[in-house]
């Protein structure tokens, strides 16, 4: 296996796997599509499968006397005694009291939940149900009585939201008849069939009641689960086929997406540069990623020993998955916001999301080899405890509990000390230093500004629109990001965001439900058509400069921020007359992202039609508490005062009751307002269905306006992770300059690294110190004993990219693929093929 972090440091290193090279690796995939009954059940043991299943879910016998995992197993426990106790209150109509069931499909499926988590505690070795006929025969029954009055007649059935009768019930029902596969035999032999019948009858967006890869709906995590259930019920029913095209169908997940050359036109999965997209354009690795993660994670263990074939490769190339994909986007244990789309606003994100990859790294670890199991288990003990009561497998929490208890492996993180990703297949960067990460993100004509569903995410306009999140070390992040930041942070000042001065509607308060309906339209808007998508949940931007370059462990990305999908549609005459759409304000940006500190360029600043627009330098939040400090001072050399009017060369804003500080670093003089404000809101403005809990924190932003006459067209300023006041002051006279910053070329040098970084946005050449640019890219040149270039096509529209160096000429040590270097009149030109790259940097060392 390659290591974590690639020898050069430019590139992750996802392998590259097309969906042929997949199924190869998996013989019962590929042998199960043509082999005749009796070839098909010698490759399947459907009785080892089933025992899989249950001993994940349930545990064994010697897993469950483990004392690490008697609080898994209390908890199942009392979770059935708790479902018991509400199906014993049951009125008319319910067979679980508060459930009302006939026209919520949520409630539906957490009848069914409740149900399945009765069952699991029946077949929990060790538990105080373990084995009770009684109780399992309650199970059988209600499954009985719902399918005879609520889920049976498919001409009543498939309201509301499609998931969760394509997946959600179907997960819960499987799994349910697993568990009590002899009880349901015995006692209602005809169970199993009605039930899978009926799941495939509901299986409405695939293909005569199977998956159909075609389908929208079924790709990536959504695939995963739709597979993974089709798996059980064909074990269930020894129904080879069924297993075996499921077997098939799931593996495509694992092939590495390929842009230019889609299957079945699907965009969701894992790219090379390590990104990860769902619902077609969505930056999504921390939500439906880790779905995506644990259902594969879970499907390996399933078909462990009961397939003739093995599956240790695709193990591999989940491990890179969580090296290149996860890992770089956990910091200290909690999941960056950047690829949450909507569950950014949920009550339980950061921390948990990660508990839940954590127990799929530990499972994975048995199913790689040599040095990557060594990897994920040093990485296991790196990270925080995780709180294993929520490990979906006690199997799952004796395992993480031996490696945390093994004194021989050492914890070791799976990032370097110094790292940078750019992942520009999803728009997103994420820049990592010992003390602090910082995340971007972006969009594009590629990339969904944002992700907007089912009242989740209420306000979520400006999160595309080069949003960043700077963490420092040792922080609580629930403090200071996660959902309390979205409630007590105003939308329109976001960290890093450029909005106009305008007040916007959310989506039900626009249009008086989680959607907008209008069937009669000739874009067909429903709650889950297409137009939905594309104009309300998560439209595109109009852009398609985004994206950046890496060299080593320093990078650069710009954007141009552009409005939405839905505006520009609605100008075109697309949209109906009652379509509300809003106009973005326009601004080219930049981020330069070195060690001490990320330096953001804006120019071109407008709020558009005339309006004013605010740029946010930082808005961060705090317990109102504690002991918050701003400071700073003026160009003059004279104290900042909050309540002036003499713009900061620099801020300081610290907590001194956390013990962290962040600076901000100015380079031209600017209109910088900053302060600090109590603010009070419940956790529901971002969510309709979060607590109406009362969140009250210490708000410190800092922002700059931008006039509609247009007096503040650019700005310039350093983010300065854990500064200090003297390091602040020593920006005045220091190795970082501006070299430009306009709407065609931006750009820095830093002196004492040796970089020069651009970004240039217009059609060339364009010089920026000693370079000449030819057109649209980004650039970093690292001068020393040998100079090193680095260069990508942020549009990822053009065939290649040149650069020259002048000076003396310069010669080739080497370079990547497709990078050619030869003098020039004056010195030396770097050219880059990016045509098919998609982003990618390419990289040239020369002496």
């Amino acid at each position: 296996m390659s290591p974590a972090y690639p020898p050069n440091g430019l590139e992750p290193a996802v392998p590259h796997m097309s969906r042929r090279q997949v199924l190869s690796l998996l013989p019962a995939a590929g042998l199960l599509a043509a082999a005749t009954p009796a070839r098909a059940a010698a490759g399947i043991d459907h009785a080892r499968l089933l025992a899989n299943t249950v001993a994940i879910f349930a545990g064994t016998p010697d897993v469950n006397a483990r004392p690490e995992v008697a609080g898994k197993l209390a908890a199942i426990v009392a979770t059935a005694k708790q479902r018991l106790a509400a199906m014993d209150k049951a009125g008319d109509g319910e067979l679980f009291a508060g459930l009302k069931l006939g026209t919520d499909d949520a409630k539906l499926q957490l009848a069914f939940q409740y149900l399945y988590e009765i069952a699991l505690a029946t077949r929990t070795p060790g538990g105080e149900l373990d084995n009770d006929t009684a109780v399992q025969r309650r199970v059988v029954d209600g499954l009985l009585w719902l399918h005879e009055r609520y889920y049976g007649d498919q001409s009543k059935g498939y309201y509301g939201n499609w998931y969760n009768w394509e997946i959600g019930i179907s997960t819960q029902v499987s799994r349910t008849l697993v568990l009590l596969a002899d009880r349901v035999r015995e006692e209602r032999p005809d169970l199993t069939a009605t039930y899978i019948a009926s799941m495939d009858a509901y299986l409405r967006n695939g293909k005569n009641g199977d998956v159909d890869l075609d389908s929208r709906f079924h790709t990536g995590a959504n695939l995963a689960d739709i597979t993974a259930n089709r798996i059980l019920q064909g074990a269930l029913t020894a129904d080879d086929a069924r297993v075996g095209k499921a077997i098939s169908d799931q593996a495509t997940v694992f092939a590495t997406v390929d842009p230019y050359n889609l299957q079945h036109g699907v965009t969701d999965g894992y790219y090379r540069d390590g990104s990860f997209i769902q619902h077609h354009s969505v930056a999504y690795t921390g939500s439906y990623g880790r779905i995506l993660l644990t259902r594969v994670v879970q499907t390996l263990k399933t078909l462990e020993g009961a397939t003739s074939g093995g599956a240790s490769d695709l193990a591999g190339v989940v491990y890179r998955w969580i090296a290149d994909g996860f890992a770089p986007l956990i910091f200290e244990g909690w999941m960056m916001e950047i690829v949450k789309g909507r569950a950014v606003s949920r009550t339980t994100t950061g921390y948990a999301d990660v508990g839940v990859i954590v127990e799929a790294i530990a499972d994975l670890a048995d199913h790689v080899e040599g040095a990557d199991a060594l990897a994920l288990k040093k990485y296991v003990k790196f990270l925080p405890a995780a709180d294993t009561a929520t490990f979906a497998s006690p199997v799952s929490v004796a395992r993480y509990a031996a490696i945390r208890a093994d004194s021989a492996v050492p914890a070791a993180d799976l990032n370097p000390p110094e790292r940078c990703m750019a992942y520009n297949a999803m728009d997103r960067t994420v820049h990592r230093r010992p003390g602090y990460a910082f995340a971007l993100a972006r969009s594009s004509d590629r990339i969904s500004k944002y992700e907007y569903m089912n009242g989740e995410n209420l306000m979520p306009w400006f999160q595309g629109d080069g949003a960043y999140y700077l963490y420092l070390a040792g922080e609580d992040q629930r403090e200071v990001f996660g959902v309390d930041y979205y409630t007590a942070v105003s939308p329109y000042r976001l960290a890093g965001v450029t909005a106009p001065v305008e007040e916007r509607r959310t989506v039900p308060e626009l249009y008086g439900r989680f959607w907008y309906e209008n069937p009669g339209h000739p874009l067909n808007f429903t709650s889950s058509s297409e137009s939905q998508n594309t104009y309300v949940y998560f439209p595109r931007a109009g852009n398609a400069f985004s994206g950046g370059a890496t060299l080593g462990a320093y990078g650069a990305a710009g954007m141009v921020q552009s409005d939405d999908a839905a505006y520009t549609a609605k100008q075109a005459g697309i949209l109906p007359d009652d379509f509300v759409v809003y106009r973005n304000a326009g601004a080219t940006k930049s981020w330069f992202m070195l060690d001490d500190e990320i330096v953001v360029l804006a120019a071109g600043v407008s709020g558009q039609g005339g309006r004013e627009a605010v740029t946010t330098v930082d808005s961060r939040i705090a317990a109102p508490g504690d002991a918050v400090t701003l400071t700073g001072e003026g160009w003059g050399g004279r104290a900042w005062q909050a309540s002036g009017t003499t713009p900061p060369r620099w801020l300081r804003y610290a907590n001194g009751t956390r013990g962290t500080a962040v600076g901000y670093a100015f380079f031209t003089e600017q209109p910088v307002a900053a302060g600090l404000e109590t603010v009070t809101r419940s956790r529901r403005v971002v969510r309709v269905s979060n607590p109406d809990t009362s969140v009250t924190k210490n708000v410190f932003t800092a922002s700059i306006t931008h006039p509609a006459t247009g007096d503040v067209p650019a700005l310039a300023y350093a983010l300065v992770p854990n500064a200090t006041e003297t390091r602040l002051r020593g920006y005045a006279n220091g190795p970082l300059a501006v070299l430009v910053n306009n709407r065609h070329v931006q750009a820095i040098r830093h002196k004492s690294l040796g970089i020069v970084a651009a970004n240039v946005f217009a059609d060339g050449p364009r010089h920026v110190e000693h370079l000449l640019i030819d057109g649209p890219a980004s650039v970093i040149v690292k001068s020393g004993k040998r100079t090193v270039v680095a260069l990508s096509d942020p549009t990822m529209k053009r065939e290649r990219v040149s650069v020259v160096l002048h000076g003396a000429p310069l010669r080739l040590d080497s370079a990547d693929e497709g990078v050619t270097v030869r003098p020039v009149p004056g010195g030396t030109l770097v050219q880059a093929t990016t045509r098919h790259a998609y982003g990618r940097t390419f990289t040239a060392t020369l002496r």
